[in-house]
């Protein structure tokens, strides 16, 4: 897709962080915008934003996990706009951090329905419907470089973008004799307020979690984001090149395929007795030079400048629930 205008945007996730920034900008490119997101006080301050630009935004609340929820959403765009989306952006996504081995099924049931579930739920409804319209269009998923790598810290998270990369791909061969594009995009740390759902928007129903998740991890989170996360505007710019170049894998940062070599060798290694020994010298050795500049691309800040006033460790942002005693912290994964 290179032609914006005119067209219509169906963006999740899309009154805060990454998902607002991109209906910043693809309504600037002089789409309309239908924004769904799942917190009213968000959509308040998006619909602010976008009223004074006099930009053409209709908001849907709607939980990602909601299928009935989905079925509205789409017949309610339909209904304002005359037409099915021509993008589609899956941006809705939770976080939350601690060890795997305290997980509940409740931490898995909530960050894989939003991040995999959801995901699903959007394509499943959406579809059918872009391909009985008989327009073409283009789908994408915010996924996340969690998903070439696993994480003892969020790996119901990693888990699910992994899984979500991967039905992705599976669309990606689909729909192309539709005429309708697929991508993924593939971004590491953004300036958002992902992790603050653990206490704002998890349902009641999933909230027994093994992890600690208290207001200090969260705001110390928040704040972490705030400080070293991609600018949603420039992660939104990048994808919208991305969509324009019709890649399939859009990755926001210079190194592109240089990072993802790096990650996936691994997979290789694991196969040899060999393999398994040169794996563990390297978590010994100091990284490179080339391996710190590619964090550098990633993280977005140089670690010698950034300020926190605690750390991850002095707030128990990894630890698991206090009452959890089949859990060494010393015997935490790095």
């Amino acid at each position: 897709m290179k032609d914006f205008a005119g067209k219509l945007a169906f963006i999740t996730g899309g009154a805060s962080g990454a998902g607002f920034g991109q209906a910043q900008i693809f309504s600037e490119a002089g789409m309309k915008v239908v924004i769904a997101d799942v917190r009213q006080d968000h959509m308040d301050k998006a619909a602010a934003h976008f009223k004074d630009k006099g930009a053409q935004v209709h908001f849907i609340k709607l939980d990602v996990m909601d299928r009935d929820g989905w079925a509205a959403a789409a017949d309610e765009t339909e209904r304002v706009f005359g037409t099915t989306p021509d993008l589609f952006i899956q941006t809705a996504g939770v976080n939350t951090f601690g060890p795997v081995e305290a997980s509940t099924f409740e931490d898995f049931d909530w960050v894989v329905g939003v991040n995999f579930w959801g995901v699903v739920n959007g394509l499943v409804t959406f579809v059918p419907r872009m391909i009985k319209a008989g327009k073409g269009g283009h789908i994408t998923t915010t996924v996340s470089m969690g998903a070439f790598g696993a994480g003892a810290a969020i790996a119901p998270y990693a888990a699910a973008k992994a899984a979500a990369l991967n039905i992705m791909e599976s669309y990606y061969q689909a729909l192309k004799p539709y005429g309708i594009e697929v991508s993924a995009m593939v971004p590491a740390n953004i300036n958002s307020n992902i992790n603050d759902g653990a206490l704002k928007t998890r349902p009641e129903h999933l909230k027994n979690t093994g992890y600690n998740i208290t207001e200090e991890t969260a705001e110390f989170m928040y704040t972490s984001m705030q400080q070293y996360g991609l600018d949603p505007r420039e992660l939104a710019m990048r994808h919208k090149k991305g969509i324009e170049d019709g890649v399939f894998l859009i990755v926001p940062y210079p190194s592109g395929a240089k990072l993802f070599e790096s990650m996936l060798q691994r997979f290789a290694l694991y196969t040899t007795v060999e393999g398994m020994k040169e794996l563990e010298e390297r978590m010994m050795r100091p990284p490179s030079e080339e391996q710190k500049r590619m964090t550098l691309e990633t993280e977005g800040y140089d670690r010698s400048t950034l300020v926190l006033p605690k750390s991850m460790d002095d707030v128990g942002a990894v630890k698991a629930r206090k009452d959890i005693d089949w859990v060494d912290p010393s015997k935490r994964a790095k």
